[in-house]
């Protein structure tokens, strides 16, 4: 039994739930990077990798499609349409070559970050945002 204002210690069934959690995190981040690898591969099929594109830019885009401020809403896409959108790459992709994205992917966690890249995603998003409010403004904006 945990005590409020206690920090979990290691034999309370807490501490487990907090790690098998913190597993399966790091599980889902590590699988949404080796599905991005895996759709640069010519071995997976053309559904997969549109799949796999769009799943990966979702999971690792810093951009949520719905924004996590918003009460229980907010962390609905975190907890269920990543996973579900993850599983279902996963099991279009041949497991061979998720093996070999997997250790990619375990090779480049190890890795320094590159806030280019964020960046790139971040200016990617916004381009995207205007262009849409630019289409929209421009079909029923005043005439």
């Amino acid at each position: 039994m945990t005590i409020v204002g206690r920090p979990a210690a290691k034999g309370d069934l807490s501490y487990f739930m907090l790690n098998k959690i913190k597993s399966w995190a790091r599980r889902l981040k590590r699988d949404a990077h080796a599905i991005y690898l895996a759709a640069q591969s010519p071995r997976v099929p053309w559904h997969a990798r549109i799949l796999a594109i769009a799943v990966a830019g979702y999971a690792l885009s810093p951009i949520d499609l719905i924004p996590d401020f918003i009460p229980v809403l907010g962390y609905v896409d975190d907890l269920i349409i990543v996973p579900l959108g993850i599983w279902l790459v996963l099991s279009l992709i041949p497991e061979d070559v998720m093996a070999e994205c997997r250790a990619m992917a375990d090779e480049a966690a190890t890795r320094p970050r590159n806030r280019v890249a964020a960046a790139a995603i971040i200016a990617i998003w916004i381009f995207a945002a205007a262009a849409l409010g630019w289409i929209v403004f421009a079909h029923w904006g005043p005439r």
